[in-house]
């Protein structure tokens, strides 16, 4: 056989081969709907068309809900005639006849991992709205290892069911479940850090008692209020009343027992007292025994009959008693 003869047929042989290729690429496939071997679902329920899927020029299988999804970690089975019955009950006069692929489809549902990252996340953000509010950025750590269960692979929602009467603080337990739409997924229980940040107020440079808070040297600096409980949140401040009641040192926050609004009267001063029945008024001078400030409530002595009485404080000379 010549050289000529040999590549005569090798280039016959590619040429049939590539149109084998072309014939067979482009097999029609047959008309009809063809039932999966397994298939995974969400909470809302099983569907025609994802049990079976359409193949030649047949109508693809419309949207219709045939049964509710099973639990998690559970299996549901659905026969071809079972597919077809649950169809026709949706849909009168639904007729396919062509049926096709597996003779049994096994229905679970989709699951995930729900890692510690995803509980964190998720407990953070509800303790935040529910607890926290806008008092400062919730940070929690888990205190022992997190199981990671599955849990359906859909959004979750965390309902908060047991917490610390004090509700939450430095470290403190909570119970609490998960919840797939209206399908609770389960309940669970864990130790938590925790740690509320926020800036406050603290003092730059040494304060002296008696102070105006406004003119303090103070710079705000992001602190845990859980630890910091009692630190004056109401910072800055334009009200010139608010003094301080102690000297601070440099570095230290100011806490709500560091301040006061200042005095109007004083202990041991002399001011009007003003008893009033209906038109009637009478005024003596009486004796202070505490400080006060507007509108606050103080004990006075009438320093005739050493009588103690309680006034409301009106100005800096003036406390109206009460009968």
């Amino acid at each position: 056989m010549t050289s000529f003869f040999k590549k005569a047929l090798f280039l016959l042989f590619i040429v049939l081969s590539q149109l084998g290729g072309v014939q067979t690429n482009n097999a029609v496939e047959p008309d009809a709907w063809n039932l999966m071997p397994q298939v995974h679902v969400d909470s809302s329920g099983v569907f025609l068309d994802q049990i079976v899927v359409a193949t030649g020029a047949i109508q693809f299988p419309p949207h219709i809900r045939l049964a509710r999804a099973p639990q998690p970690g559970q299996t549901a089975s659905f026969s071809r005639s079972d597919a077809v019955r649950l169809a026709e009950a949706f849909v009168p006069g639904l007729s396919i006849t062509n049926w096709g692929g597996a003779a049994e489809v096994r229905v679970s549902r989709r699951v995930r991992v729900f890692e510690e990252s995803d509980l964190v996340e998720l407990l953070t953000a509800t303790l935040q709205k529910e607890y926290v509010k806008n008092q400062g950025e919730l940070e929690l750590h888990l205190t022992r290892p997190w199981p990671k269960p599955e849990v359906p692979d859909e959004p979750l929602t965390l309902k908060v069911a047991e917490m610390p009467a004090l509700g939450i603080s430095p470290s403190f337990v909570v119970t609490f479940e998960l919840w797939a739409g209206k399908e609770s997924v389960g309940k669970w229980q864990a130790p938590i850090l925790a740690a509320v940040w926020r800036d406050i107020p603290v003092a730059h440079s040494t304060l002296q008692r008696g102070q105006a808070l406004k003119d303090a040297d103070v710079t705000m600096e992001r602190s845990d209020v859980l630890i910091h409980r009692d630190a004056f949140l109401n910072f800055p401040t334009i009200d010139e009343s608010i003094e301080l009641t102690e000297s601070i040192p440099a570095g230290r926050p100011i806490l709500n027992r560091s301040i006061r609004v200042r005095p109007l009267i004083l202990r041991g001063q002399m001011v009007e007292g003003v008893f009033q029945d209906g038109t009637l008024a009478i005024s003596l001078m009486v004796e202070t025994l505490e400080d006060g400030a507007l509108g606050q409530t103080v004990r006075v002595r009438n320093p005739k009959t050493s009588r103690e009485l309680y006034g409301k404080v009106e100005n800096e000379k003036t406390i109206r008693i009460m009968l």
